[in-house]
């Protein structure tokens, strides 16, 4: 009788926890449909074949996925009624033609909803489609049919957003949405109040042509290429369009209508290769790294720095890799300070404005994710001298004696400081990530400041004493921890002012090995393997033997993904970063070497992989051995 009641017992917490979990969804994004011999070149990478899509809505009704409405969304969010399990929100960008002809006679089949989302100037025929072949678009009567049909939505998907505009000194033209117009004439870009003008006043024009044409006023807004920030959201919101659609992999709870995550589906997958999107939601993928130095493509001579920048991306691309480290930073010296940056911002001298010129063409010729790699406190700038990291020596507080020259994460004007060269990056450039330095580390002597002290001890209950602080290894090491947990909520608030204008960023922070290979060294370094998986998207550890001086690099980098693999999430979340460079001899390090280690970390279950530098000038690490160890499998 009493296993019986503890049976139940279970039962009811299990339902409980069932029941108190938050609903989800999923929103598929679809473009045009095509028949098969519409399949001609120049391919349009995002169409989908007549026959591939009627087999992803036949693997759905199959799968027992439940197609819903965003009013039945909406209804869930108000409390009025539950989302069913496996609930599935069906969406389809641009208006073409093939959304009348091809896709609503099957909605009507299957009693599907699925919402469509208008472009203005090409509905209005003044601007012909950007994509590849004589593209069809919807004519309004049409549309008007659709919105009275009781099974589409209809969305804006901009007025006139949907296309480039100048971006950068070089002429890239990027999302009219997020980029901020550069005004080639005066060398100048919009400012923050023209920004906002411009966004608000097209999101009115975006809401209104719908309602002039359709008689309904949209509720949704769908961002050309997916590309959204704060203030378009806000914008948006303020035109009637609350709900909001962007294109980033993942599934939604109730509480991500403002911006929706949305499985874009490309590349015209089967009936197999969709469920596979649809299942695992393109979550994990492998990542192979290169991790690239700015200086090596600046020239003074701007011919010679295209000629590099054009050999970079040619060599990225034939790599097969999927990311790109990008220093956003200028460091000749290579003492590892930032003096100089590569991008406009109010506090460093711009040694050029290369950085969103760079990234925009390995996202788009190269076919690779970008992060920014940028320094969390190394900064060399004329500021008061207590903003900086202080050490202990000889009995006082001094001007700390690492290479770094660091801000200190204690003084919130130095934080504010570094936070506007991070909001500053994301105004004016395109990236996927940020890799944030290694320089964030504070040593057993450090943070000595009267500032830091006094945060010890007011915030922290701790000794405000250097002495009482350093007095025992329990005492050291409690310090230690409470540094690395500062320092990670330092780079949160960094994130967060990116997010402002990227809001889909990932995060990667360099991590030293010996606080991995020896955990109670986090008293030296403030860095907590454990601290890291749970604070960031990826660790890059610094899997370095020929640096560190192992005695058998091989045994040594063994033992680094062992430790490693110990953690939860410690393969899935770990990038091991190699050396093609020994800088203790200042020579490359012998391919045969590389490819070695590449191989043992691919036997031993590492999952991310990077290396640094890439030196495309002297074609190190060897682009022929790349493709054959280092690239991802196509």
């Amino acid at each position: 009788m009493l296993r019986t009641l503890a049976c139940l017992f279970c039962l009811a917490l299990t339902a409980g926890a069932v029941q108190a979990a938050e609903p989800t969804f999923l929103a598929i994004n679809y473009h045009d449909i095509i028949d098969e011999e519409e399949r001609v070149p120049p391919f349009d990478r995002v169409a989908v074949s007549r026959d591939h899509f009627e087999s992803h809505f036949a693997w759905l009704k199959q799968q027992g996925y439940r197609v819903v409405s965003v009013q039945d969304v909406l209804d869930a969010a108000d409390g009025k009624r539950s989302l069913p399990a496996k609930a599935v929100l069906l969406t389809f960008d641009d208006g073409y033609q093939s959304f009348y002809t091809k896709v609503f006679p099957l909605l009507k089949k299957y009693n599907y909803p699925a919402t469509v989302a208008l472009i203005g100037t090409w509905m209005d025929r003044s601007v012909k489609p950007d994509m590849p072949g004589d593209k069809q678009i919807l004519t309004w009567e049409q549309a008007r049919e659709l919105a009275r049909s009781g099974l589409v939505e209809i969305a804006s998907h901009s007025y006139g957003l949907h296309q480039g505009i100048p971006a950068n000194p070089q002429g890239n033209e990027q999302g009219a949405a997020v980029a901020r117009r550069y005004n080639k004439e005066t060398g100048r870009y919009e400012d923050d109040e023209a920004y906002r003008k411009r966004i608000h006043d097209a999101m009115e024009q975006s809401a209104d042509f719908i309602f002039q044409n359709v008689g309904v006023r949209p509720r949704v807004m769908v961002w050309p290429y997916g590309e959204y920030n704060e203030i378009t959201l806000e914008a948006a919101k303020e035109a009637g369009m609350p709900i909001t659609m962007g294109l980033k992999d993942g599934a939604n709870t109730l509480a991500d209508l403002r911006a929706m995550k949305r499985l874009l589906i490309a590349d015209d997958p089967n009936r197999e290769q969709f469920a596979g999107i649809v299942t695992g939601l393109r979550a994990a993928l492998p990542q192979r790294v290169a991790h690239v130095d700015m200086d090596y493509i600046h020239d003074p001579d701007p011919a010679q720095t295209e000629r590099n920048l054009g050999a970079l991306i040619e060599r990225i691309r034939d790599m097969g890799i999927s990311t790109v480290y990008l220093q956003a930073y200028s460091d000749p010296d290579g003492d590892g300070n930032a003096e100089q940056l590569y991008f406009p911002n109010r506090h460093l001298p711009v040694r050029q404005d290369l950085f969103n010129r760079v990234a925009w063409q390995l996202k788009t010729r190269a076919g690779v994710k970008v992060y920014a790699w940028m320094p969390m406190m190394a900064y060399k700038a004329k500021l008061p001298d207590d903003w900086y990291v202080k050490e202990w020596r000889d009995g006082k507080a001094q001007t700390a004696g690492h290479i770094y020259t660091r801000l200190s994460p204690f003084n919130p004007e130095a934080r504010r400081w570094v936070g506007e060269l991070y909001e500053d990056l994301a105004k004016h450039c395109a990236f996927d990530g940020i890799l944030f330095h290694d320089d964030g580390i504070l040593s057993d002597f450090e943070d000595a400041s009267p500032q830091a002290l006094a945060y010890t001890r007011d915030v922290w209950g701790l000794p405000g004493d250097f002495a009482a602080l350093h007095a025992t290894p329990k005492m050291r090491l409690a310090w230690a921890q409470r540094k690395t947990g500062l320092m990670i909520e330092f780079t949160d608030y960094l994130a967060d002012k990116v997010r402002l204008y990227r809001p889909y960023i990932k995060t990667a922070r360099n991590f030293y090995t010996l606080p991995l290979l020896q955990p109670e060294s986090e008293e030296w370094y403030a860095q907590s393997f454990p601290a890291f998986l749970k604070g960031y998207d990826y660790v890059a550890v610094e899997a370095m033997p020929f640096m560190e001086k192992a005695a058998d690099p091989d045994r040594w980098l063994a033992e680094v993904v062992k430790r490693a693999a110990a953690h939860k999430d410690g393969l899935s979340k770990t990038v091991f970063e190699l050396q093609s460079m020994d800088w203790n001899t200042q020579k490359p390090v012998p391919m045969e070497t590389f490819n070695r280690q590449v191989d043992m970390l691919r036997k031993l279950g590492a999952v991310h992989i990077g290396y640094y530098p890439d030196n495309a000038h002297n074609d190190q690490p060897r682009l022929s051995d790349l493709q054959q160890h280092f690239a991802l499998p196509r």
